[in-house]
């Protein structure tokens, strides 16, 4: 079973791979995750990846394809496929790697994509609070605390994302949208995409996710 998991920032598109990781026996891919074990094994890959990263630079299309095909050859023993996570970003991307891997035993057989409205993740996001004493997380709109702003569990004050604001969130909502859209389209044109309602609570999701697999 080989997996693309899509969602924007908030989508609990991270909650759900750990899920999915365990329950399907993949190998969940980040490309966060590669490249760090890259720089870390010095490998040569990994080499070319920090050169841009030092400067500052995303690092391009065609060496993530590289580092994630890579990847791909060295699954961990027992695996029964992958769950990518975070690629393709682009359209670029999705293109070179289903020309790289069609009609091989790593093809995409399906693209789970995690759809919540803006103004939920709005909420999601913006509404966070995590207590830095003992990791407690919390949400204004839906997990509040008994006294504003004091954790529930240890009386500490609790705290916010610097990033997690109104402006920056608009960024990252609207980056995410015009790189993605054009992802989930290619994939939906090769009838490989699922839309999976996530702004529910944690079993309806896992409950649409796991029937999705199942067809």
């Amino acid at each position: 079973m080989n997996l693309l998991i899509m969602g924007a920032p908030g989508s609990g598109k991270g909650t759900f791979s750990s899920r999915l990781k365990d329950n399907y026996k993949l190998a969940h891919i980040s490309t966060g995750d590669i490249f760090r074990k890259n720089i870390k094994e010095n490998t040569a890959l990994g080499q070319e990846a920090k050169s841009y990263m030092d400067k500052g630079l995303l690092v391009p299309d065609d060496l993530v394809n590289r580092l994630v095909l890579d990847t791909l050859q060295n699954l961990p023993d027992g695996a029964a496929g992958y769950l990518l996570d975070g690629y393709p970003r682009t359209l670029e991307q999705a293109k070179a790697f289903d020309e790289a891997t069609k009609g091989t035993a790593n093809e995409v057989e399906t693209v789970l994509y995690m759809d919540v409205p803006h103004e939920v993740l709005n909420k999601r996001i913006l509404g966070r609070r995590t207590c830095p004493k003992c990791g407690e997380i919390y949400n204004i709109y839906f997990k509040p605390t008994k006294e504003e702003n004091i954790c529930d569990s240890c009386g500490n004050e609790l705290s916010y994302r610097a990033d997690d604001n109104e402006e920056s969130l608009k960024t990252r909502l609207h980056e995410y949208d015009s790189m993605t859209q054009p992802v989930i389209d290619f994939y939906a044109a090769q009838d490989k995409v699922t839309t999976i309602d996530a702004d529910n609570d944690f079993e309806t999701i896992w409950d649409q996710i796991q029937k999705a697999l199942a067809k």
